[in-house]
């Protein structure tokens, strides 16, 4: 652990220098997430003036971003990788609580004792320090950190024989004390593990639930003090709604108990936006205060589009932020997907109105990339012109536009914003709009400026990239 405890020594000017800030941070903070009371404008919540986009600090924000891995605060070179984050335009990071020890610098949360088992009543503090450091520093730099509490892969498959939880591994309970069996072989999505049915409206197992909430509290001792956190009960899940709604009504009291206030979500595992189980989420406003739509990128296309905008369209009643902390796309990955699927989607998301846009870690996505660090870089460029959420999906004043080929975003008649997939040409309708516009290009491939045009008001007016590339114009008046 040498190279970690240099990290350590690194972090401890974030301790410093923040302290007071986020003291005071922490005292002016009473309301619910939702709310826009002036005492709450410090946390991030969503914004009032477009509910579909996040606040933080009391400005209106876009969140973006990508990494090499999911459970950032476990790596060594944390700093180092918040450090080209941010470099890249990045703002957002996934934070899964998770211990997998896939790479082999993951530590468990649990004290290991001489006999090589665990004691559950007791913490590595190794752990809570890496994680603590990370709440540091992303505050330090302006990053919004989302946490997803459980991850179902942990508990089953590989990574369940040697887990702390498992009843073979600790001295607190037996098999027979939990229902715990000491292998799950079988894919997660399977639902055969006890550990997720704990709950009281479940199967009410008090022995493992207790564990359960220790570990929540703890990771809420630390967290609840940042007002740049937003929380995910669990990654992608199919399993039972009570085991959801039982974990937001538990960290949201426990936020509130000591004046906090939080913004939760769940994420399914339904690819199809459409699926009832999304429902869960998006029928309740009052539960869960954003929403994560990350399967949709399994879809690919004009249908990845479409799916996306029936959501937006659902919530017009009741709009929260959409979140896509996991953009899959890259080449080699084992579902098949492409680079350009990556990028695809991202810029679908970024144009449909998501609030936060993140490329999954490799190989399932182009993490940091350099692929993806030209789209966060676009981004950026982009939003220099024209914020998002001023503007709307709007692909109806596009004409001959062919299936996946452009897509727009408008406040018509003020701005525009067309994303081409790989070149083509299509008809943008200012048959409404007056005046003289200026046509900023910025390829997507590069992150770079291009061309510039003027461009008149009053009539349908062809627009075409320079190559076949990715290509996004911005046109302002």
């Amino acid at each position: 652990m040498t190279g970690y405890t240099k990290r350590n020594s690194q972090v401890r000017v974030c301790q410093v220098v923040f302290s007071v800030a986020l003291c005071i941070a922490v005292l002016l903070v009473t309301s619910p997430c939702r709310s826009d009371d002036s005492a709450d404008h410090q946390r991030i919540h969503p914004y009032p003036a477009n509910p579909f986009y996040w606040q933080y600090k009391g400005e209106p924000v876009l969140l973006v971003g990508g990494s090499v891995d999911d459970n950032l605060f476990q790596l060594f070179n944390l700093e180092q990788h918040l450090d080209e984050i941010q470099a890249a335009g990045g703002n957002y990071i996934r934070n899964t609580m998770s211990d997998r020890r896939d790479q082999g610098f993951e530590v468990y949360p649990f004290k290991k004792l001489a006999s090589g088992k665990y004691n559950l009543d007791h913490w590595n503090a190794e752990y809570w320090t890496r994680f603590e450091n990370m709440l540091r520093c992303t505050y330090q730099s302006n990053i919004v950190v989302q946490i997803e509490v459980w991850d179902r892969f942990d508990y089953s498959g590989d990574h369940w024989p040697p887990h702390p939880y498992n009843p073979s591994n600790n001295v607190n309970y037996n098999e027979n004390q939990t229902s715990l069996a000491t292998r799950y072989p079988d894919h997660p999505g399977q639902n055969q593990q006890p550990f997720f049915f704990t709950t009281p409206r479940q199967q009410n197992n008090q022995t493992l639930l207790r564990y359960q909430q220790r570990f929540v509290d703890k990771m809420l001792s630390l967290s609840l003090k940042y007002g740049h956190v937003l929380y995910c009960i669990d990654n992608e899940t199919s399993g039972e709604e009570d085991w959801a709604t039982y974990w937001e009504k538990y960290i949201r009291r426990r936020a509130k108990e000591v004046g906090m206030s939080v913004c939760i979500t769940e994420m399914w595992d339904n690819w199809n936006l459409r699926a009832r189980r999304h429902r869960r989420t998006l029928d309740h406003p009052e539960r869960y205060d954003f929403v994560d739509v990350s399967q949709n990128n399994h879809q690919q296309g004009q249908t990845h589009w479409d799916n996306f905008q029936w959501v937006r369209s659902y919530l017009k009643k009741s709009p929260r932020p959409i979140n896509t902390v996991k953009t899959y796309g890259a080449d080699g990955n084992k579902f098949g997907h492409s680079n350009q699927d990556g990028v695809e989607r991202f810029w679908r998301h970024l144009l449909g109105g998501a609030a936060a846009v993140r490329f999954h870690r490799p190989e399932s996505g182009l993490g940091l990339s350099n692929v993806a660090v030209a789209s966060l870089q676009a981004a950026r460029k982009l939003e220099t012109l024209i914020k998002l959420w001023d503007v709307e999906p709007a692909n109806y004043l596009l004409s001959g536009r062919e299936t996946n080929e452009a897509f727009l975003a408008a406040a018509p008649g003020k701005a525009y914003i067309v994303y081409f997939t790989s070149g083509g040409s299509v008809n943008l309708d200012l048959k409404q709009a007056t005046g003289t516009f200026k046509l900023h290009w910025i390829s997507v491939d590069t992150g770079q400026w291009a061309d510039k045009a003027n461009i008149s008001g009053g009539n349908e007016v062809p627009v075409s990239p320079p190559d076949n590339g990715n290509w996004v114009a911005a046109i302002v008046k």
